[in-house]
């Protein structure tokens, strides 16, 4: 399957905005601040607040580790 460049874009954007939502939900859930949660993982509040807004320049192994953190498991499947 051919995806534009401009389509892959959006379908990330689509991604990182769920994905931070998810992040926020469940840091939330467990009553932890934004502080904590990235005390937790070894990185600052203002990389927890970027992954949250789904900013797409988030570094891929910092995120995956407040995944972990969460207790998410991430699974990569093809389409």
């Amino acid at each position: 399957m051919v995806y534009s460049l401009d389509r892959m874009k959006k379908d990330v954007d689509s991604l990182l905005q769920k994905l931070g939502a998810q992040i926020k939900a469940e840091r939330k859930s467990r009553k932890l601040t934004q502080t904590q949660l990235g005390e937790l993982a070894e990185t600052g509040i203002n990389f927890i607040s970027q992954i949250e807004a789904g900013k797409p320049t988030a570094q891929i192994g910092k995120v995956l580790r407040v995944l972990q953190i969460l207790g998410f498991e991430v699974k990569v499947e093809r389409r």
